[in-house]
């Protein structure tokens, strides 16, 4: 198993600072700052630099709220190659529909080999806004995306207009990804590739219940019938903190036990501009077939 730190060198953001519990960001050329956790340590930037910033959000309530300097779009885009995603404040939530920390699995999604004619067909589960799908679809992929959240799946549906790409093979699915997942098996649907990036907690469109702790690992073992006698990998990212990549590679372990392939695990990180400090975000566990 082997361990790696992934960052990312998107330019469509930039991690300009971090510390104190908050991150200073460029999302296409537009500065916020936002809550980080897991930012311990002390700002490297004076704050004449962060007061550059134009959106704040601000931790309180249910998910906080942005306070935005007079004039500032609450909507713009990004760029990611030749696809445009659409970034957005919305009250109830500090993301603006995007994970740059990502940037490193959309490269290697794009970078898998796709014969010419082939559809091999992918199976992306907590989909959030599309990034992942629509770099996917762009590279060859048939496309499924689950997503919960009717903003999310609607958001996705948007960027893949935005991007040009809107006869481009992506089923995009409303509803809870261990129900989705479970139906598939008794339908007996494959897929030659599977994505999940699951929340720590949330919701069902119809309230269904989910925690990573309890949940993940029945979900995982739903997966493993979904995949087709060619699958080629599936790609997990956990956000939670109390987790760590280790856990993912056992899991993606049992899940492909039997199956031979590769299991690489690791965290993805923001490298902060002008430095080589990292941000560490997330965990990830990728199991690849040999």
């Amino acid at each position: 198993m082997r361990i790696e730190v992934l960052s990312s060198d998107w330019d469509g953001h930039r991690l300009l600072d971090s510390g104190n519990g908050r991150k200073l960001e460029s999302f296409a050329g537009v500065r916020v700052i936002r809550s980080e956790p897991k930012a311990w340590w002390s700002p490297a930037l004076p704050d004449s630099e962060w007061a550059k910033a134009v959106a704040t959000h601000e931790d309180g309530g249910r998910e906080g709220r942005w306070r935005m300097r007079p004039g500032t779009p609450r909507e713009w885009e990004a760029r990611l190659g030749k696809l445009r995603l659409q970034l957005r404040f919305m009250d109830n939530s500090k993301q603006v529909g995007v994970f740059p920390e990502q940037a490193p699995h959309w490269e290697w999604i794009r970078s898998q080999p796709v014969a010419a004619g082939a559809r091999p067909r992918l199976l992306n589960l907590f989909g959030y806004t599309g990034a992942a799908s629509l770099v996917a679809a762009q590279a060859g992929w048939s496309v499924t995306h689950v997503d919960a959240s009717k903003p999310a799946v609607a958001w996705g549906r948007r960027n893949q207009e935005l991007s040009g790409l809107a006869e481009a093979p992506i089923r995009w699915i409303l509803e809870d990804a261990p129900t989705f997942a479970q139906r598939e098996g008794k339908r007996g649907n494959t897929y030659d590739a599977i994505l999940l990036d699951p929340p720590a907690f949330g919701r069902g469109p119809n309230g269904e219940l989910w925690k990573i702790e309890r949940d993940l690992a029945p979900l995982l073992r739903a997966c493993r019938p979904l995949l087709s006698p060619e699958a080629r990998f599936i790609l997990l990212t956990v956000y939670t903190i109390d987790a760590s990549s280790v856990l993912c590679g056992n899991l993606l372990s049992e899940t492909t036990k039997g199956l031979g392939g590769q299991v690489d695990i690791g965290e993805l990180a923001l490298r902060h501009e002008g430095d080589a400090r990292l941000l560490p975000l997330s965990l990830w566990g990728r199991w690849q077939a040999g």
